[in-house]
């Protein structure tokens, strides 16, 4: 689907629900027009009159992209093709702006204007002060309806996302060796990743490890980054590439430093048992995203480490790493075919061997479709 029939699809949609709309530059925009997001920053970087940054539409009219000069220059986007574009001077304001912008629209009097979940909150201000009378809703939950089914062009991008994942992973394996530290395996990944073609991680790139010697600690880099790694201890990977077209995966394996205890291998073989039937119970038009989750939690229950799996089974994932719906008790949502999801069992102990597996997987009518199929046995580094 080409970005005007998506815009086309939307601007159907938003017509009973909303007389405009505004996206910043997010995944929303990115699908809807193509619009390239950057490399997130830790800290807020922001320049004048970052509060406009975004792009405008109605169910009439073509998207209006309003940047600040800064913004279009050194980021790129001042060629954009395909959309009208409206560059803020370092100087100018940029309530004058919207307010033009808003004019070519001819709004009714009492507005109705949908909103990305993800605006900032001065954006919602400031518009709030230009447009008084408005009426705000959520124009990430019109767009929903479009993106959470994958087109077979979009699960082609996630396969070519998993492909590089998996292609790093591979020359990661071939560098691992005792005593490394988390950190050195993490910055290893991330090289990996690019090395392979992608833009970066999805995600800030996570290792769970644990043992008898090696305490499970979650959120704690500080304590974990520096530790070296020693037999017998279980290494849990999660991490993605992100790619150019701004699709995210997510994916996961587990790693034994050292030859296996049983209990290793047992808790391993169950989160493998219990993706299987995640998997399997992947039927669209059939189950549900609570019975997907149920069916996949009850192999880990029956095996005595249910209270070792410590969260959902899964997300719905695209341009986002986390999409709803989710695979989660209390989510009914009926499966529909070209839903993604991460399936992503895991067992963690704190004072003990963990594993977990993850890999995207599509909604299909006699069940789940895996996007990433390598290393389905325990891998060890002796």
């Amino acid at each position: 689907m080409s970005f005007n029939e998506r815009l086309q699809r939307f601007q159907e949609q938003l017509g009973s629900q909303a007389d405009a709309a505004f996206f910043p530059i997010s995944a929303d925009l990115q699908y809807l027009t193509g619009v390239p997001r950057d490399t997130p920053n830790f800290g807020a970087v922001m320049h004048p009159g970052a509060w406009l940054e975004g792009a405008w539409l109605s169910p009439k009219h073509e998207p209006v992209l309003a940047l600040p000069r800064m913004t279009a220059e050194f980021g790129g986007l001042a060629d954009l093709e395909g959309i009208q574009l409206r560059i803020l001077g370092d100087w100018d304001d940029p309530t004058t702006m919207v307010r033009d912008i808003l004019n070519g629209f001819e709004l009714p009097d009492n507005p109705r204007i949908a909103i990305s979940d993800h605006t900032h909150g001065e954006t919602v201000s400031a518009l709030h002060r230009l447009i008084s009378n408005a009426t705000f809703v959520s124009g990430t939950e019109i767009l929903r309806k479009l993106r959470v089914i994958k087109s077979e062009d979009e699960i082609a991008l996630m396969r070519k996302a998993g492909a590089i994942t998996e292609s790093a992973f591979k020359d990661v394996l071939a560098q691992l060796k005792h005593g490394m530290t988390e950190l050195e395996i993490i910055m290893e990944i991330d090289y990996q990743l690019r090395r392979h073609g992608a833009l970066g991680p999805s995600f800030t790139t996570s290792l769970y490890n644990s043992g008898p010697d090696t305490p499970l600690l979650f959120g704690q880099r500080e304590k974990t980054w520096p530790r070296k790694l020693h037999p017998p201890v279980s290494i849990l990977f999660d991490f993605g590439a992100v790619i150019a077209e701004g699709y995210c995966y997510d994916f996961g394996r587990t790693v034994s430093f050292g030859e296996p205890s049983e209990e290793m291998q047992r808790v391993y073989d169950l989160v493998m048992e219990s993706q299987a039937a995640g998997i399997a119970a992947l039927q669209s038009g059939v189950n549900t995203t609570s019975q997907t989750d149920a069916a996949a939690r009850k192999v880990i229950e029956n095996g005595g480490y249910g209270e070792a799996f410590r969260h959902r089974l899964g997300h719905a994932i695209g341009l986002d790493v986390h999409e709803p719906p989710f695979l989660t008790a209390g989510d009914e949502t009926l499966l529909e075919e070209g839903m993604l999801f991460t399936i992503e069992p895991s067992i963690t102990q704190f004072n003990s061997f963990s594993a977990r597996v993850e890999d995207v997987v599509v909604a299909r009518p006699d069940g789940g479709e895996k996007l990433t199929n390598s290393y389905q046995s325990l891998i060890v580094i002796d």
